[in-house]
Parts: structure tokens; C-alpha cells; sequence
């Protein structure tokens, strides 16, 4: 049986026992089919990360989050300030997402998804085992005395980490400010983009050290997810753990060796060897298990060896360890799907009954009605501002609804280009034979090419025959 009094409760995996130091990660690598699987997903995202910002959907960028010049774009979608409503019910849907899926699968998408992870294991560490070899060659290089080959290896390694780092802050800033922006701040002179260039060096600055320095310390210290497992798992949750039950008592055992007599557990140690953040699965479940299923491949081999059956270490729920039970949904992820889909209906509602232009008119503030010249007609003043949400320039008018109602204009509408407001004043007069009260609601219609891009509807004051 796993001794749940452990002190690995009492220290983070990456720091010294006296605490006065940090331990220097060196995992193994392992080639298993859980590693090339992982390597596939991540070069799949890698591939659309790196894509994104130069695929255009309807003449704008994949994904664009311009938060200086508050506009967004999601395949081909534009989104402005006003739908900041639409952003609340998309961040709440994520939210109640991410506590599903950990719910289900603990943290499997730190191991498979998080950038952090996918270019620390599937990129740095890569470069780092190509120039300094397995991480027996790299800690004896670490710890050998300052040689030409030392120097070198390290020089080459750092360059190529600034190199890439460079790469990356160039990716990730044509996501804010927009990969034309970037281009532009690439190809012309230096001068005209001085703040474009600090921008760059500062994401690479950060990337270079996060990833030849502080490393796992962000998923172990620094990223809050992993602190909400506690709160987010329970015991049918699918997780990477060992299956203490068969493994124990650990020890060495023969091929030949009754099963009944010792666990399956051989105590070699791979399965922490080759851990990123260097825990030790069979201690239990802990917050620096990034669930990247290293271990699982590391324990998968070793079995293999001993003829013994395959996962040792996998996915398993705390339930089925313990009693052997199946996993089984249960209402929490029921009433969390539920949600999902509910706020996902309301979304996908109020996405689509969206309309091209976002109206907002109001009557001009400290007015009251004006009688016109020929005592029959009462007139009102209204400033309204419209913002094109499509992909290109649209010309439009506003027009009345109902008879006697004109519209006059004192600054005209012109061609709104997309992703650009404007701002107009007019007059709406009415001849005062149709008006029977103090207020009354009249309704206008933005139009464009014969279509009706959206129905507004405002008051309009006057004295009652």
C-alpha cells in the first residue's frame, strides 16, 4: 500500500531538501507510443499556432486579439467593444469547460495542450538533447569544469534559444497587434517603429528566460491551475496514477517470479527519471503532475521487460483502484455538461442575430422639439454612431418608418469601412397631425443595397395636439 504520510507533501519536487537550493531538472527521454502521439498533437498545434496569424477568413486574420485597438476577430468574425457581453458569456463557457474537462481528466491539458509544456518538451528540451546530449551527458556537462567544448555547446544552445524565443514574440505579437502590422514593423525602417521593435525584444526577453531558466518552475510555482485540481477532482476522476494496489510491495523480481509474492512494482525509478518536474507518481496524486504521461511509456517499457502486464501507471480514477470499479459519469459532470451546453445555445443565439452594423442613436442631449418654419412639422435632434462589423466597406442610409416622418441630414453618412465607426447628426421631423402624445417611439431603418442591416428604434418628443 502507498504510504499516504509521504513527505513529498512537505516540499516542492524542484527544490532542494534543505530548501535552500533549486534541483536541476534532467528527464530521460522515452520513446513509448504515448510519446509519439503526443508529439503529433503537438506538432498539429504548433503547425495552427504558427499558421493562425497569416490564414485570413473573409479578409481578416484567423484569430486577431488587438487589445490596444479593442477589436477582435475570430475566424472571419469581427467583434468590437459593444460585444463585450458576447466575451463575459465565451470567458464563463471556457471557465465551466476547463472545470469539466478537469473534472474528467485532471490535468491533462497542461501535458498535451499548454504552450508552455509543448515548447518546453517538444522544442527546447529537443535542441538541448541534440546539443548536449541524453541527460546523463547533460548533467556531466553542467558539472564538469568551463572547457572549449563546454563553451561551445553552451553558446550554440542559448543562441539557438534567443533565436527561437525571437520566432515566438514575433508569432505571438502578430496575435495582438495583427500580422500585416507586424510585417510592416519587419520590413520598413526601424525608425517608424521603435515601439513595435521594444515590443518584440521584450516578448523575446521574457520567452528566453522562461524557457532556459525558470522552465517547470511555472507549471510547479507560477501557473494557478494546477492549485485548483484539489477542488476540481474527485475520486471517479481519470488521472495518471499508479495503480498502487498491484504494484506493492515493491522490489526486485525475476521474470520467473510468482506474482502473488511480490507487486509488480520493481522500484527502478524510471517512472521519476523522466518526470519533467521530477515527482514521483507512486506517492500519489500531486500538484506538480503535469499528467504529460511520460511515466506511463517509462512504466509501460519496464513491464514489458518482466513480462508483466501494461499500466502499471495509466489513466485511472481513485475508484478503480481502490475497488476495481469502472469509470462512470457521474451528476457533477452531467450538471457541468448541462451548463456547457446552455450558455453555448445562448451564445451561438446571440452571435447569430447579430447584425453588420452596431447602431447606437441618441437623442441630442439638453434639446427639446423644434417647431419648424411652417407651424405644421415638429423636428428632433439625434446624434448616432454606426461601427461595420463585416470584412469590407459598406455605404448605407437611414430611413423612417411610417408616412409623415423625414429624416434630415446635417452631417450625411459615407461609406463606413470595415472595422471603422462613424458618427452622424440629424434631424427627424414629423408632421404634428400624427402626433398624439408627449413622447412616442419611432422606428428607423439602416439600409444598404436594398437590405435591411438593422431596425433601431428611438423616442421622439413633441406637444400633443
Amino acid at each position: 500500500m502507498v504510504d499516504k504520510t509521504s513527505s513529498y507533501k512537505d516540499h516542492v519536487s524542484t527544490i532542494t531538501e534543505d530548501g535552500k537550493g533549486r534541483k536541476w531538472m534532467y528527464p530521460k527521454l522515452i520513446k513509448g507510443k504515448l510519446y509519439i502521439l503526443r508529439n503529433i498533437f503537438a506538432g498539429a498545434l504548433l503547425t495552427l499556432l504558427f499558421a493562425g496569424p497569416f490564414i485570413k477568413v473573409n479578409g481578416e486574420q484567423l484569430i486577431l486579439l488587438n487589445i490596444l485597438e479593442r477589436r477582435f476577430a475570430f475566424f472571419g468574425v469581427i467583434f468590437v467593444p459593444q460585444d463585450f457581453y458576447l466575451f463575459v458569456l465565451g470567458t464563463l463557457i471556457f471557465i465551466v469547460f476547463i472545470v469539466l474537462f478537469t473534472s474528467l481528466f485532471g490535468r491533462v491539458f497542461c501535458g498535451w495542450a499548454c504552450p508552455q509544456t509543448i515548447f518546453m518538451e517538444m522544442v527546447f528540451r529537443r535542441i538541448e538533447r541534440w546539443i548536449e546530449g541524453d541527460a546523463k551527458q547533460q548533467k556531466k556537462l553542467d558539472n564538469g569544469p568551463m572547457t572549449t567544448e563546454k563553451i561551445l555547446k553552451k553558446t550554440s544552445k542559448h543562441f539557438l534559444f534567443l533565436l527561437i524565443s525571437f520566432l515566438i514574440s514575433n508569432i505571438f505579437l502578430s496575435y495582438i497587434i495583427g500580422s500585416d502590422q507586424l510585417i510592416q514593423i519587419i520590413t520598413e525602417p526601424l525608425a517608424g517603429h521603435v515601439t513595435g521593435f521594444i515590443s518584440i525584444c521584450i516578448f523575446t526577453f521574457v520567452f528566453y528566460i522562461v524557457f532556459s531558466k525558470i522552465r517547470e518552475l511555472v507549471c510547479t510555482m507560477v501557473c494557478p491551475y494546477g492549485r485548483l485540481q484539489g477542488v476540481l477532482l474527485d475520486s471517479n476522476s481519470m488521472i495518471v496514477a499508479y495503480d498502487y494496489v498491484r504494484g506493492e510491495p515493491r522490489g526486485k523480481r525475476k521474470r520467473e517470479a510468482e506474482p502473488d509474492v511480490i507487486g509488480d512494482c520493481v522500484d527502478c525509478g524510471l517512472c521519476v527519471d523522466v518526470c519533467p518536474t521530477g515527482i514521483d507518481i507512486r506517492n500519489g496524486t500531486q500538484m506538480e503532475c503535469i499528467n504529460c504521461t511520460l511515466c506511463i511509456d517509462a512504466c509501460d517499457m519496464v513491464m514489458k521487460k518482466i513480462n508483466r502486464p501494461k499500466r502499471l501507471i495509466g489513466f485511472f480514477s481513485d475508484e478503480h483502484i481502490t475497488n476495481r470499479k469502472q469509470f462512470t459519469v457521474g451528476r457533477r459532470i452531467y450538471s457541468y455538461a448541462a451548463l456547457i451546453l446552455i450558455l453555448s445555445a445562448i451564445l451561438s443565439f446571440l452571435i447569430l442575430r447579430r447584425t453588420d452594423i452596431e447602431t447606437t442613436i441618441l437623442r441630442a442631449s439638453g434639446t427639446l422639439y423644434q417647431m419648424r418654419d411652417d407651424g405644421t412639422t415638429v423636428s428632433n435632434l439625434y446624434n448616432a454612431e454606426f461601427y461595420n462589423r463585416t470584412s469590407q466597406s459598406i455605404k448605407f442610409q437611414v430611413v423612417p418608418q411610417g408616412s409623415g416622418t423625414q429624416i434630415q441630414y446635417i452631417t450625411k453618412p459615407e461609406e463606413l469601412k470595415k472595422g471603422a465607426s462613424m458618427k452622424i447628426t440629424f434631424f427627424i421631423i414629423q408632421d404634428i397631425k400624427n402626433i398624439k402624445s408627449y413622447k412616442s417611439d419611432i422606428k428607423l431603418q439602416v439600409l444598404s443595397a436594398g437590405k435591411v442591416l438593422e431596425n433601431i428604434e428611438t423616442t421622439f418628443i413633441a406637444p400633443p395636439n
